[in-house]
């Protein structure tokens, strides 16, 4: 069964497919990424930068971008293509994150991981503390 959305760039109702946007706002995309990519096919274009591609073309970076992450502007074809990492602004090739960015991240929750354990091992020595034990003399005799 088919189902209704939004465009995501234009708000208009269509019917999803394999997309997020509309047909129309496909087509224009398809009309940028053949400008970006004829631009970057002449031999002395072949290095630009990001800002040196929006400038040249007049296309959005946030559009060049996501045809860098779909893979169909390939970096190992253009050696400084490169966007912004989500976290600190550092130009990276692949991904969302830079190397130091992630690295970062994972030992912050390697650190907040081990402060769960130390807490676990609190509260279990904690619990451990509080349990009584009775000796029935009763039961001695049978």
């Amino acid at each position: 069964m088919a189902e209704l959305a939004n465009c995501s760039r234009c708000g208009a109702v269509f019917v999803k497919n394999i997309r997020d946007i509309c047909q129309e706002c496909y087509k224009e995309e398809e009309k940028a990424f053949n400008v970006v990519y004829s631009f970057l096919r002449k031999r002395e274009n072949r290095e630009a930068t990001l800002t040196e591609i929006v400038d040249a073309t007049g296309i959005e970076e946030k559009l060049i971008i996501k045809f860098i992450k779909e893979k169909r502007l390939r970096t190992s074809q253009f050696p400084k293509l490169a966007y912004p990492c989500e976290r600190c602004g550092k130009n990276i090739v692949t991904g969302k994150l830079c190397e130091s960015c992630s690295q970062e991240i994972l030992q912050d929750l390697e650190e907040q991981e081990k402060l769960e354990q130390r807490q676990l091992a609190r509260e279990e020595a904690e619990a451990k503390k509080n349990i009584y034990y009775s000796i029935d003399s009763r039961n001695k005799n049978q």
